[in-house]
């Protein structure tokens, strides 16, 4: 098995569909899961609201791929994604693919390339519709990326005059709280996985997790991992176990057994 940083990305990024506003805070993400080897972002470039992409493209290595709209109403980007997808996957010089975009249209492209055992990552806004979402192994809202406390923008104020805004980027949002049917899908993976005694190794309930719920993630709950938020339900318990390794524990975790 490869390590996170041999696993080489393919990240396609839809203009149309993402705001620019967190561009740093995408790509940490990504990088957490693999080395982006394709960074590509697609729109219509002569459209004055492509014009704040401008400024954080060369800062961020992203190649810009020019895309016109020919008709009123389509969305073209969304084919060249798609095509250029295709061709990165047959050229098989990547692991996985990283779909930034809020729009379902990329839900069968998502469904393809995991049928060809690509691990497919989606990020996007809340807003994003359900299906493109369990189309992915994971997907990551935007809103919970952490943001660099100030924000520089390159805007046009006059035709051919270019100057730079600072804006104060707002807080990584609390999307969802923690309410029964989260805590029935901790309970019910702990379950399924649980030894004799109850307990189960938290790492492996994590991915079971993710499994059944692609954009789980405890910071969507204002946690910044899953030990904390599971901590926070009474209904739970954890147990810390030494390993052999210089400082090193194991999490296991059960439910509460009633008396």
């Amino acid at each position: 098995m490869k390590n996170k940083k041999d696993i080489r990305l393919a990240v396609l990024i839809d203009a149309d569909n993402i705001p620019y506003s967190n561009i740093k805070g995408m790509l940490e993400e990504i990088a957490k899961y693999g080395t982006p080897t394709f960074k590509r972002i697609y729109g219509d470039w002569t459209k004055p609201t492509l014009t704040g992409w401008k400024g954080v493209l060369l800062e961020s290595a992203i190649t810009p791929i020019q895309q016109y709209s020919y008709t009123t109403g389509k969305n073209a980007t969304d084919s060249a994604m798609i095509i250029d997808a295709m061709d990165i996957l047959y050229s098989e010089k990547v692991d996985g693919f990283c779909i930034v975009s809020s729009d379902s249209d990329f839900t069968r492209l998502a469904m393809r390339l995991r049928e060809a055992s690509m691990m497919v990552i989606g990020l996007g806004e809340r807003k994003t519709p359900n299906p493109f979402i369990v189309a992915c192994d994971k997907f990551i809202y935007l809103e919970i990326l952490k943001q660099p406390a100030v924000i520089t923008a390159v805007t046009e104020s006059k035709p051919g005059k270019k100057k730079e805004v600072k804006i104060a980027a707002p807080e990584p949002e609390v999307l969802k709280k923690v309410d029964a049917k989260t805590i029935t899908l901790i309970a019910s993976s702990i379950t399924d996985l649980a030894d004799d005694s109850g307990w189960a190794f938290l790492g492996e309930v994590g991915n079971l997790i993710l499994k059944k719920k692609p954009d789980f993630d405890a910071r969507n709950y204002g946690f910044e991992r899953l030990v904390p938020l599971i901590k926070s339900i009474d209904q739970f318990e954890i147990d810390k176990r030494e390993t052999e390794k210089k400082n090193g524990k194991l999490i296991f975790v059960r439910v509460k057994t009633t008396s």
